[in-house]
């Protein structure tokens, strides 16, 4: 006779109500999780998939999101001027490989790779960015430099507001060459898309706008 996994452990009672714990039966335990199972999920939160686990990220901060909207306006605007392709923010699935989803911050997928894009998630990118967390800064430098470059995604810009710097990366057979940093003062170029640069000093400045 099958039994129930343990309950987990609930923190010390205070005058907070109590999870519905039980809640957590009705989904996989980590580790068992399907592809399927995951792009099921619905809801505000931002959820990336890694080998039958789901991986519940931190909401993002104002300063993050502020430097998100406008990157998002920048690559979106030059796209359309040029007819290029897709621009998309997060929450998006990017399926990067059998077992493997993230959700960067931007990304961009060329018109002639429209056949890739489906409506719950996209196969690849042709660009991402992603805007460092200050939660766990190594996903976004290192753990997903990694990840986009051995999913062949032609370009990865990293984002850092506290160190005010912005990295090009482009894809050079299985993994990255860096382009930069570039900080304010300087102008961040795109080579996949030519024309396309960012100010950096404008892009650290929409992160503390109103303050």
């Amino acid at each position: 006779m099958s039994t129930l996994p343990a309950r987990p452990t609930p923190p010390p009672r205070d005058d907070r109500p109590m999870p519905a714990w039980e809640i957590a039966y009705l989904f996989p335990p980590q580790g068992q999780w399907s592809e399927e199972e995951y792009l099921s999920l619905r809801g505000n939160r931002l959820v990336e998939f890694s080998d039958g686990n789901v991986e519940v990220l931190p909401m993002a901060t104002e300063i993050h999101q502020l430097i998100v909207a406008h990157l998002y306006g920048l690559l979106l605007a030059f796209a359309r001027a040029h007819d290029l392709g897709t621009v998309l923010f997060a929450p998006l699935p990017i399926h990067l490989r059998p077992g493997k989803y993230r959700e960067p911050d931007v990304f961009f997928m060329r018109k002639e790779n429209a056949h890739r894009r489906h409506n719950d998630f996209w196969e690849g990118a042709d660009l991402a960015i992603e805007v460092v967390s200050e939660d766990d800064p190594q996903r976004d430098l290192s753990t997903k430099r990694n990840e986009y470059a051995h999913a062949g995604i032609p370009e990865y810009w990293i984002v850092d507001p506290r160190r005010r710097e912005i990295t090009v990366l482009t894809l050079a057979g299985d993994r990255y060459e860096d382009n930069g940093p570039y900080r304010p003062g300087q102008q961040a170029p795109s080579k996949l898309l030519p024309g396309f640069t960012v100010d950096a000093a404008h892009v650290f400045a929409a992160g503390e706008a109103n303050r």
